[in-house]
């Protein structure tokens, strides 16, 4: 099973942005934390086209046809984990822009499944999270009885 990706407080501060601090009495989802979500999405997503463009230019630049079938194997290999790196990613780059959509409609930040707020710790570690903690729970539990 691949390993999910998060942005973690340390990836928060790698980004050059902050956890955000919320305010006694604040509105969920309001206007400040919108711009909290999408700096983060932005940034996610502008760090993850980046590295497309590693694996482009490292693909071209390290391309060689070695005489030697174990050398062009290994690199082949190499080239193959690389690629399916970049597949994951794409997928996430798809959820980074969907959240970012649910930002500019205000949808964002709200369990797909039972409508209550995901909230903010949970949307900072798992920006493109679509469901409460609890929803997610139980979404998990029926993949494994059910073996989805």
């Amino acid at each position: 099973m691949p390993r999910k990706q998060s942005v973690t407080n340390s990836t928060l501060e790698k980004l050059g942005l902050k956890p955000y601090k919320e305010k006694k009495g604040e509105e969920y989802m309001n206007d400040a934390q919108y711009e909290h979500f999408r700096n983060i999405l932005a940034a996610w997503k502008k760090q993850l086209m980046e590295e497309v463009d590693r694996t482009v230019h490292h693909m071209q630049d390290e391309a060689a046809n070695f005489p030697d079938p174990v050398d062009r194997a290994a690199q082949e290999e190499e080239f193959s984990l690389e690629l399916r790196t970049r597949d994951r990613e794409r997928k996430l780059l798809k959820k980074i822009i969907q959240s970012l959509n649910k930002i500019d409609d205000e949808e964002y930040g709200y369990c797909e499944s039972c409508g209550i707020e995901i909230g903010i710790r949970r949307l900072e570690a798992r920006p493109t999270a679509e469901l409460c903690i609890d929803c997610k729970t139980l979404a998990e539990i029926k993949e494994k009885q059910y073996g989805s």
